[in-house]
């Protein structure tokens, strides 16, 4: 996987580009408390930010500055990782506004900032990933280990479990320096109450999707690693797979079937990328193997990226199919 030596006006390109796709989305769709999003609405805005994302693939595949083709396939495999972990956490920010009791026609404006937050710390996440996989090349094998096991976990995740956001930290923080209302208002995030200033639930709701996200990083950012380690390839895939989520988030009732057995499939993903990076990391874990004792002796093979695109798209199709066709002998 070469590293490319991308220019700093194209970081601020990019950057720009996205700001102005945000600001457009924010003016042009689910205007700020003037009505609920329809299906039909986000499911063709959904299909713009898929269009959109494939629009920059092919100008990767055009115009990259080295090995083109390879990037363009590293960008299209992290993107659908991204995209497909991205789904099942939009699950869990349905049920917290639905514990918050926010009004659907307000709910866009919570993943608005919830999403341009995540922009935020995901490049945070990403740089810092790159420097410390530079200087200690060997933690990918433990990003390995720790998607395998995140993999085998997603078979045990129970869907009917319920978020309790007064257990989140950071909410137990904030309410001990800023005083909190019981009340919603409306889209507000703030107001001033007999002079004195208070949080609304709506922006306590905010809060926990943003530190919900770092938790979702955790497994989201090394899984694209195993994909490449070009910082510019990374950040993008996983920057434009988060752009789409509010769309998608409203688009999720009209194709909510298609996702019943999707974290198995998550689960099968994960793991094979926490695989893919212990093959290629074979020389650290086998050392480390050594040092305990035991003799491992793992292979090295470095797994195509046109072989794990395969892999992460069709078990996601497979996935999808799965659920359509248990779903409709449900029925019968």
């Amino acid at each position: 996987m070469e590293m490319v030596d991308i220019p700093l006006w194209a970081w601020i390109l990019f950057y720009i580009m996205v700001f102005v796709m945000l600001f457009i989305d924010l003016k042009s769709f689910g205007k700020k408390g003037q009505h609920e999003v329809s299906v039909s609405e986000a499911l063709k805005m959904t299909a713009v930010w898929i269009g959109v994302s494939l629009v920059f693939c092919g100008g990767i595949y055009l115009f990259y500055p080295a090995a083109p083709q390879e990037k363009a396939m590293e960008f299209l495999a992290g993107y659908l990782i991204e995209k497909s972990l991205s789904m099942d956490n939009l699950f869990v920010f349905l049920m917290l506004f639905s514990f918050f009791g926010v009004e659907r026609k307000y709910q866009h404006e919570v993943l608005f900032w919830g999403i341009f937050g995540a922009l935020v710390l995901r490049s945070v996440f990403i740089f810092a990933g790159t420097a410390m996989i530079a200087q200690f090349e060997w933690i990918l094998g433990l990003f390995g280990i720790f998607l395998i096991y995140t993999g085998i976990k997603m078979f045990s995740h129970n869907d009917d479990e319920q978020v309790d956001p007064s257990n989140n930290i950071f909410v137990k923080l904030f309410k001990k320096f800023f005083p909190v209302t019981d009340r919603m208002h409306k889209d507000k995030f703030f107001i001033i109450e007999n002079g004195k200033r208070l949080a609304t639930p709506l922006f306590i709701a905010l809060l926990v999707i943003e530190t919900t996200d770092v938790a979702f990083a955790v497994d989201s950012i090394p899984a694209v690693f195993s994909v490449s380690r070009d910082p510019f390839i990374v950040l993008t895939s996983n920057i434009f797979a988060i752009l789409g989520l509010r769309a998608l988030y409203f688009a999720l009732a009209a194709v909510a079937k298609y996702f019943t057995y999707l974290k198995y499939g998550l689960g099968i993903i994960l793991s094979f990328v926490g695989v893919k990076m212990l093959l290629a990391m074979n020389e650290y874990v086998n050392a480390a193997g050594e040092m305990v004792g035991l003799n491992i002796n793992i292979p090295h093979w470095e797994i195509p990226t046109t072989w794990s695109l395969a892999v992460i798209f069709g078990v996601l199709v497979m996935s999808m199919l799965l659920s359509v066709w248990i779903s409709k002998t449900k029925t019968k």
